[in-house]
């Protein structure tokens, strides 16, 4: 296993077309990627070829989009057939408040998905609202990582009124810094270079020690300096690689990240230990 690619959507018709609708649609073409749509068997395949296992994610943001979701189901019953590729993180819609709690807790005891992923943006939620604070408070007792969606999104981009999204549910500063204070014990990955507010991002990752980063979404060439300083050095053990397949493939991310200035020790960190450590691999 060369490397961990911790931020991985379906590339199925269940995500892409059912689940996304217009949305991913347009996320599609403001990433340029057209016929992206595989069947579960083709993308485990790929990433089996890839030699890289693969977090594969579930989305729910029903109550905000009125799209169904990809269930945790759903993942859970790929990563149970295809077991050498991939690890399953659930989804829930903070809106629906205390079934969404459950439906976690039964995500991870019953389905045995390994982490929450939540998107404010699509999901029109500040995630320091503490009507949401017992959706984080389980994830702190079940000892699972929450992964957030930070910064710009693909999705609803490159068209007029942005398909209605609000980029503000993603800033790092208070959103994220806040909980990450108010849950020490809660791991916490903001998912993306988190662009326009990556400094923030960056100076709450250095201020407490439970924030992560992922750096899917983003091809390493268009990285700030100062991401790549801080990735680096000061924050080597908590940064991680990740595509956001299908928008963006794996070979393409680490073929412009192997052109940049990484110590090769930090590469590996990146590409692999610090995940293998994260998910007790």
């Amino acid at each position: 296993m060369r490397a961990i690619d911790m931020h991985v959507h379906p590339g199925t018709r269940e995500y892409l077309i059912d689940s996304g609708g217009k949305y991913l649609s347009d996320a599609l073409d403001y990433f340029h990627r057209h016929d992206v749509v595989v069947t579960v068997a083709e993308m485990a395949e790929y990433y089996r070829n890839q030699n890289m296992l693969a977090v594969l994610l579930a989305w729910d943001a029903q109550t905000a989009t009125g799209l169904p979701p990809v269930t945790n189901d759903y993942v859970a019953e790929t990563v149970k057939a295809y077991p050498d590729c991939f690890i399953g993180f659930a989804s829930v819609d903070p809106w629906k408040g205390v079934l969404a709690t459950r439906e976690l807790e039964r995500a991870v005891r019953t389905l045995h998905l390994r982490g929450l992923k939540c998107h404010p943006i699509a999901q029109a939620f500040y995630p320091n609202d503490r009507r949401f604070y017992p959706l984080w408070e389980t994830c702190q007792g079940l000892d699972i990582p929450l992964l957030l969606h930070t910064g710009m999104t693909g999705v609803g981009a490159g068209v007029p009124g942005g398909n209605g999204l609000k980029l503000k549910y993603a800033q790092p500063i208070p959103y994220i810094d806040d909980i990450a204070s108010d849950f020490p014990k809660l791991i916490i990955i903001g998912a993306h270079p988190s662009w326009p507010w990556q400094e923030e991002m960056l100076a709450i990752a250095t201020h407490k020690t439970n924030v992560y980063i992922d750096l899917s979404g983003w091809s390493p060439k268009y990285f700030s300096p100062s991401l790549i300083r801080y990735a680096n050095t000061m924050l080597q053990d908590r940064v991680l690689f990740g595509s956001d397949y299908p928008f963006l493939t794996p070979e393409r991310w680490i073929a412009d990240f192997e052109k940049l200035d990484f110590k090769p020790e930090v590469m590996e960190k990146i590409l692999l230990h610090n995940a293998k450590r994260l998910l007790r691999i």
